[in-house]
């Protein structure tokens, strides 16, 4: 069933008393008239209204607990575009009398103006079609849009409800009623990964010797990933493959991945390109120093390392996540840069060196995760100290549970509870104070039961009730 705010409802009720709540006379905001019908339906019984003022008016009376009332509102309310959407919603009633006419009504107004019914209750009647009866909806409106002309139905797909812009796209696409460069400036904009594939695609397929280069230009300034490297295996295709040097260099992975596809296909080596890219430290990009790690070897090594120690932050991360993939770290190297200034080279330099964490002094670690440390350098020690397990892990969670920053709090909580629930990491000791002391610290973390069989599974006394607990 689909999800509905349900604290909509008391607020929704308040219309028996003259208040309309708000975003309820949006017929495109579905969840707005779901919240105000289950909120009416709930009024009566709940406290919020009476019977008599739920009958009084003609959006609340289409919400009546009684099938009866629902359906004389329903005939009362023919004709009556503002309740359009909640017609709509009773097309999915559990009462067939009630069922039965709203559609009626609905069928009407659609046959009425379909064009103006289309647009503002097609992403309403998408949500209702996941009830038991709310297929009929669906089924009648995907109907009448296959039947609409373009203009109706292109104006959909501005919609903000992703589901409505998909089931235009499907039926557009079925058609065939949009051209190749159409097809590709509606991928370039999209931003539902899913619904751009699609446009892509179907760009790529129907792109011809007239308009391929239009197309793939297009493509290739598109917003998601996707669409760019669609635009990029497209060059090939089109004779043009040693252009896809130029998007070696793209901050996606899937783009540089093609470009070396296309590069290979027209008899260049990537590698060499990319040694070349990287070979001048003043025109050196994040994307050449971990695309030359994605297509070389640990020759390369050395030439990444020194992009390490490059004055530009991004190309430092990008050069340190290249080492992680070939396998090159340095454990020393990597500890140094813990403290780097720039998030993104700290995050790389931490996940460098995760294998390594147990060896890694607790102290030295703990300093990091202290206040008033880079907030990038007490996540990465928090990460680090994490992975030691045991005690470490244990004392580095605690103390963060207190912490001014949210985010360190909600890990330190959520790790702590890894170290004891459903049972303590076999790395804590037994019969340890200390532990016993970390295990009352995280008492607001579970009940007094938990705290308490966690303690004996370390070996601990019971401790005294916490409150609440």
């Amino acid at each position: 069933m689909e999800a509905v705010d349900v604290s909509a409802g008391q607020r929704a009720a308040r219309l028996a008393g003259g208040a309309r709540p708000a975003g309820a006379g949006n017929g495109e905001d579905p969840a707005a008239w779901l919240a105000f019908d289950l909120g009416v339906r709930s009024s009566g019984r709940n406290g919020y209204g009476t019977d008599d003022a739920v009958r009084a008016r003609p959006e609340t009376a289409l919400c009546h607990r009684d099938g009866r009332r629902r359906r004389a509102a329903l005939v009362e309310a023919a004709g009556d575009t503002a309740l359009l959407p909640l017609v709509a919603i009773r097309c999915a009633d559990w009462a067939e009398p009630v069922r039965e006419t709203a559609r009626d009504l609905l069928s009407a107004a659609l046959a009425s103006d379909p064009g103006t019914v289309l647009r503002t209750l097609t992403p309403l009647v998408l949500r209702l079609g996941g009830r038991e009866q709310g297929r009929w909806a669906r089924d009648r409106f995907e109907e009448a849009l296959r039947g609409q002309p373009y203009a109706v139905t292109a104006r959909l797909l501005e919609s903000g409800d992703r589901a409505t812009r998909r089931l235009t796209a499907g039926i557009l696409l079925d058609a065939q009623a949009l051209g190749a460069v159409e097809l590709a400036g509606r991928a370039a904009v999209e931003r539902d990964t899913a619904l751009a594939g699609r446009w892509a695609d179907a760009a790529v397929a129907t792109m011809d010797a007239a308009d391929h280069d239009e197309v793939v230009a297009v493509l290739l300034g598109g917003r998601l990933p996707f669409v760019r490297s669609a635009g990029v295996t497209s060059l090939h295709r089109t004779g043009r493959g040693a252009d896809a040097a130029s998007w070696l260099t793209d901050r996606s992975g899937l783009v540089r991945a093609c470009a070396r596809w296309a590069l290979r296909q027209s008899g260049t080596d990537p590698h060499a390109l990319y040694r070349g890219l990287c070979a001048d430290p003043a025109t050196v990009t994040p994307g050449a120093a971990i695309g030359l790690a994605e297509c070389g070897d640990k020759t390369d090594a050395d030439r990444l390392t020194t992009l390490a120690r490059h004055p530009d932050g991004a190309v430092r991360a990008r050069a340190l996540a290249g080492l992680r993939l070939l396998d090159a770290t340095r454990t020393q190297f990597m500890r140094a840069l813990l403290d780097d200034p720039h998030p993104g080279v700290v995050r790389e330099a931490s996940l460098a060196l995760l294998p390594s964490a147990g060896t890694l002094p607790e102290a030295w670690l703990r300093e990091r995760l202290a206040p008033g440390r880079a907030r990038a350098s007490r996540i990465a020690a928090f990460r680090l100290l994490s992975a030691q397990g045991g005690t470490a892990a244990l004392r580095a969670a605690v103390d963060l549970l207190a912490d001014e920053d949210a985010t360190l709090r909600r890990r330190g909580g959520d790790q702590a509870l890894r170290c004891l629930f459903p049972y303590p990491d076999p790395r804590l000791p037994r019969h340890d104070p200390e532990v016993g002391e970390l295990v009352d610290r995280s008492a607001a973390l579970m009940s007094n039961y938990v705290r308490d069989r966690v303690r004996s599974h370390l070996g601990l006394g019971r401790s005294e009730p916490s409150a609440g607990g």
